[in-house]
């Protein structure tokens, strides 16, 4: 679907809200991973890992489609986890359930910064698939892609996980601010390469996920 060549009577409800025009009510959709809390999405997650499933087109798929087919949403919301395009980069990050995101080693010099490399599109052409598998599963159901911002994912990797006041990242941010900016400027060609991956082969809307 063309979002572009979509009149404004027949383009989906999500794209009409988007663009600002006048709709009877919101688009609704499922955010919280692709509705986590459906029990076909625990059973088809059974034995196998988030970052496992978020690798896996046909896992990506099913996942996402879920909610649509469940409860007939607006949108939907495409199974991942901001923390997918830095594993694809080759740090060292685990799911953990209960907790979240956990790096092995977190970044706090410029030397940590130097070993994080740029996102190529070839470390993530399992995303280019599962968005095109989904964009024919879909039909007229849009599709959201998202990606972390880098104030985001920065602190992931500053903090080592998750953090309520980011006390390692804003010590960094204003004791070594050029090991900032500079991981600032990765995880931004990071965020961009994923996003563009997304929205070359389908994606009719993203979002950027920053606290």
């Amino acid at each position: 679907m063309n979002p572009t060549v979509a009149s404004a009577d027949t383009a989906p409800l999500l794209l009409r809200a988007a663009r600002g025009e006048a709709v009877a009510r919101p688009p609704v959709w499922f955010m919280r991973q692709a509705g986590r809390s459906l029990p076909e999405y625990r059973e088809v997650r059974a034995g196998t890992s988030m970052l496992q499933a978020c690798r896996t087109p046909d896992l990506v798929t099913e996942i996402t489609v879920q909610p649509v087919r469940r409860h007939h949403v607006d949108a939907a919301i495409f199974f991942s986890d901001i923390v997918v395009p830095l594993v694809a980069v080759g740090l060292d990050i685990e799911i953990v359930p209960g907790t979240g995101p956990v790096v092995a080693v977190p970044v706090r010099s410029e030397a940590d910064v130097r070993l994080i490399r740029a996102l190529e599109p070839d470390d993530i052409t399992d995303i280019d698939q599962s968005v095109r598998q989904l964009v024919e599963a879909l039909g007229d159901t849009p599709l959201i892609g998202f990606a972390g911002a880098p104030y985001t994912l920065a602190s992931y990797l500053i903090e080592g996980g998750p953090s309520r006041e980011h006390v390692r990242t804003k010590a960094l941010m204003h004791s070594q601010p050029a090991v900032w900016h500079a991981l600032l400027s990765r995880l931004a060609q990071i965020s961009a390469t994923v996003l563009a991956a997304k929205i070359a082969p389908g994606d009719a809307a993203i979002q950027l996920f920053e606290p």
